[in-house]
């Protein structure tokens, strides 16, 4: 059977708490599954205070996002420059999306 590649889209805070709990019960049952949560709009202020290094080791954080809101992420957090547009590749490389 083939990996789970799943992005998880977590654009307000209720979202990303669901993410999380998403992503941990995903790997309960799977592993070796590739979980990303990408986080863009409100959810950035909540994603920048997070300590959980299993879940920083999974979060995608929209550079947009943090300037508009003048936030600095953790240093171990993957950036990207729009959130749509990460969103929209990792797609079309075949990565299953959900939104929390």
């Amino acid at each position: 059977m083939a990996v789970t590649q799943l992005l998880i889209h977590a654009p307000t805070v209720d979202a990303l708490k669901r993410a999380q709990n998403n992503a941990r019960n995903l790997l309960k049952l799977e592993p070796d599954a590739q979980v990303e949560i990408v986080v863009n709009g409100p959810a950035a202020a909540l994603a920048v205070t997070l300590t959980d290094e299993d879940i920083l080791s999974r979060l995608v954080i929209c550079r947009n996002s943090l300037q508009a809101q003048t936030l600095s992420p953790q240093p171990q957090v993957k950036l990207v420059d729009a959130a749509v547009q990460y969103l929209a590749h990792q797609q079309a490389k075949g990565w299953a999306y959900i939104q929390a």
